[in-house]
């Protein structure tokens, strides 16, 4: 029976897997979220405690919510090419300012402004910060095939 040998060691340490990708995605929220505020007029925080509760809502929310949504109106998505996916973040940015006191959103035009600056931050961060490191695969032996009729 051949062997086959990992190649690469594992990293044990504090950020290494699920944390660190969760901290990675609460700061690139954090990011975006801010940017828009200083972008789009219509958005507020009063303090940096309302605008971090902001940023981990908004992250649990995409997390949680945003699939179901996304679910629920796959047609309405389908039919407008992807358009109705700035809806769907404009609604959980104004979910985020019901839930969150001290973050505001005006109205819904200011929602989806905000949504989309904060999807086109985040899709350039999450690009730039992607592990797109390709794996090499060695090619393993091959066996022989087997003659299953060597009559014929």
């Amino acid at each position: 029976m051949p062997t086959y040998q990992v190649t690469g060691g594992i990293k044990n340490h504090f950020l290494s897997g699920g944390i660190r990708t969760a901290f990675i995605r609460v700061l690139i929220t954090g990011i975006a979220v801010c940017l828009a505020v200083l972008i789009v007029p219509g958005l507020g925080i009063d303090s940096f405690g309302a605008g971090l509760a902001a940023v981990v809502v908004l992250t649990i929310l995409n997390l949680l919510v945003r699939p179901l949504l996304f679910v629920l109106t796959l047609p309405l998505i389908v039919l407008s090419l992807g358009l109705f996916l700035i809806v769907v973040n404009a609604l959980l940015l104004e979910l985020t300012a019901y839930l969150v006191t001290g973050f505001s959103v005006a109205g819904f035009w200011p929602a989806v402004g905000g949504a989309l600056v904060i999807s086109l931050v985040t899709m350039i961060l999450n690009a730039w910060t992607s592990d797109s490191r390709r794996t090499e695969r060695h090619a393993l032996p091959q066996r022989p095939p087997k003659i299953i009729n060597p009559d014929e």
